[in-house]
């Protein structure tokens, strides 16, 4: 498969994978990520755009083509970098990755590609109703894939009955009740992952913190010892969701 000819090799490799992940979502139907398409998907790379932060974008968008009916034509990959830039900055803000980090670590990796990153469409942001129903949705899809044992049902069903209520009280709240629900979905985001903390091994820790720092590694010279510990435990607890398929809870702004 050639898609590129002076591109690195980690580079040639990312819009690879990138391409064989987005002919699964099409159904098996190819689209090459030659072209300007190559260039974008470059510059997701040079940026430090961990594959699945990319992933996770091209799936919000495939959800959103989804929801308006029956497919009539398989997506291009141009159609999915707003959501991809997206999601990466929701992944950076929860990490703790600031701006100058991310800015810092592709001086040292781009070049010419850097004109191309920006040339985003906005997404908009989701609405805190909108928000929890999706939450709510998640939840009962975890349960359902298998992936969390008995143990977990309690604190499910708890959160559960918590969102729906806040559910239906959502929509037009403001002021300090706003502020109310949001600290009190922060607070059960965080009962949800400890829950999940407390079920993996010694072994299952160690392989998520591997993975956790190359997620990272295009930020880490750029980074302070403190910071990038904080950023490797918000990073592993974001492979943690991953893995059991649990949504974050907690709601923040912008």
């Amino acid at each position: 498969m050639q898609i590129g000819t002076s591109a690195s090799p980690d580079i040639e490799r990312y819009c690879r994978d990138i391409e064989a992940y987005l002919c699964r979502k099409n159904d098996g139907h190819l689209i090459r990520v030659v072209g300007p398409s190559f260039e974008r998907v470059s510059a997701w790379a040079a940026r430090g755009i961990p594959l699945k932060i990319a992933f996770r974008g091209i799936d919000r968008h495939f959800e959103r083509y989804y929801g308006k009916g029956p497919r009539r034509r398989p997506v291009r990959i141009d159609f999915c970098e707003a959501d991809v830039l997206d999601v990466f900055d929701e992944w950076r803000r929860a990490l703790g990755l600031t701006k100058q980090t991310t800015v810092e670590s592709q001086e040292s990796t781009v070049d010419s590609q850097e004109s191309t990153v920006d040339s985003r469409g906005s997404t908009g942001r989701t609405s805190l109703p909108a928000h929890l129903e999706r939450v709510v949705m998640r939840l009962s899809e975890a349960r359902a894939s298998g992936r969390l044992d008995d143990s977990f049902d309690g604190v499910i069903d708890r959160v559960a009955r918590e969102l729906d209520a806040a559910r239906a009280g959502a929509r037009g709240v403001r002021g300090q009740a706003r502020q109310a629900l949001m600290e009190r979905l922060a607070a059960l985001d965080a009962e949800l992952l400890q829950a999940a903390r407390a079920r993996l091994d010694s072994p299952a820790c160690a392989a998520l913190g591997r993975e956790a720092e190359e997620e990272l590694a295009p930020f880490r010279a750029a980074m302070p010892p403190a910071p990038f510990a904080r950023a490797r435990q918000a990073a592993m607890d974001q492979l943690i969701r991953d893995r059991l398929g649990l949504p974050t809870i907690a709601f923040t702004l912008g």
